[in-house]
């Protein structure tokens, strides 16, 4: 199934804006949230067909965000894309061991996250 709506989870609101720009121009629609928690309370409603997950946030982190989207019958199809500046090959191998099905270094190009999106969808 295409990709057509993303959610941005991140604590950033300047992050939160450079992706939903992004991802505005490529065509998507995007729900932007600040935080884990409001993420799944609106993934409940709106329903995302991918969502790109900040590691580091205040509350829940991303990774465990992740592992439960990913245990969770009603959205372990939702593909999750962590973006995030940690760039050590351990949080990669983390990232994608709790369910993340890639993982984009900060700042993210949009070549790279548009191309990333197309082949997930």
């Amino acid at each position: 199934m295409p990709i057509r709506t993303v959610m941005v989870v991140d604590d950033s609101a300047t992050d939160r804006h450079v992706l939903a720009e992004m991802l505005a121009s490529g065509g998507y629609v995007v729900i932007a949230v600040a935080s884990a928690e409001e993420a799944q309370m609106r993934i409940r409603t709106e329903r995302p067909d991918a969502i790109l997950m900040d590691i580091v946030m205040p509350g829940k982190n991303g990774f465990e965000a992740t592992r439960e989207l990913q245990r969770n019958d009603a959205t372990r199809d939702i593909p999750v894309i962590v973006c995030t500046s940690k760039s050590q090959p351990t949080d990669r191998i983390w990232a994608l061991r709790q369910g993340a099905r890639e993982v984009l270094v900060k700042p993210v190009q949009r070549a790279r996250l548009l191309e990333t999106l197309a082949r997930l969808g």
